[in-house]
């Protein structure tokens, strides 16, 4: 990767568009984040891919929790499909166990559905009832592209001596820092080597307005201030 990589929460084509707009890398494309981030309908992501021409990550997730059982599996594969079709770059997705430990048959078994393409596993990583045991059951999964992570579930703030030993020790380039990510956590973070970002709230008023293309473009600089 050269340079650093910007991906920003978008919940429809205006969104998209002013991710775009303000010098934005990549989408991730979700609904419900009342429930921190749901499946969208293929019709969102069409109309994204009509208006927008930044990849789109699209989150694959049923519900609140991380647990995935055969029928979630189920309607997860047909959505990954549609979606496919409807433009969707890649996928956002991962699972836990009920005792807290990642769910790698369930995990693996959708990694199989959207191949070829990339896929992020989401901050169910840092749910885990064990971080760094999730960390080194994930990292080497089959075409994953990044670990969306804050090394803490209360945030990044919490999490930036985690984030720092994982990138010591050669991950920081599947790191997409984000949960929490607020601009005085980035100067660390690009000092660790870690070149990829995440923002959803930190770049609109609230979740029930709509981005804004000027904060996107403040984002933008700050993670380039190498």
């Amino acid at each position: 990767m050269t340079g650093s990589l910007l991906e920003v929460i978008a919940l429809n084509v205006r969104d998209a568009v002013a991710a775009e707009q303000g010098g934005a890398d990549r989408l991730e494309v979700v609904a419900d984040m009342a429930a921190d981030g749901l499946t969208p309908s293929p019709e969102t992501v069409a109309a994204i891919s009509a208006e927008c021409p930044l990849p789109q990550m699209v989150m694959l997730r049923c519900d609140a929790n991380f647990i995935a059982d055969a029928d979630v599996l189920d309607r997860l594969r047909r959505d990954a499909k549609a979606l496919a079709q409807a433009g969707a770059a890649g996928f956002v997705f991962g699972f836990l166990d009920g005792q807290g430990v990642v769910d790698l048959a369930a995990t693996e078994a959708l990694i199989h559905a959207v191949s070829p393409l990339p896929w992020t596993f989401h901050r169910a990583v840092d749910h885990a009832a064990d971080v760094q045991a999730s960390w080194r059951a994930v990292r080497l999964l089959p075409n994953l592209a990044t670990v969306l992570t804050s090394g803490s579930p209360a945030g990044v703030g919490q999490g930036l001596p985690v984030l720092k030993t994982r990138a010591a020790a050669g991950d920081g380039s599947i790191i997409l820092a984000g949960g929490g990510l607020r601009p005085g956590h980035v100067p660390a973070l690009l000092d660790y080597g870690i070149r990829a970002f995440h923002v959803g709230s930190a770049v609109r008023a609230s979740w029930s307005d709509p981005v804004e293309w000027r904060l996107v473009r403040q984002w933008r600089a700050l993670v380039e201030r190498d």
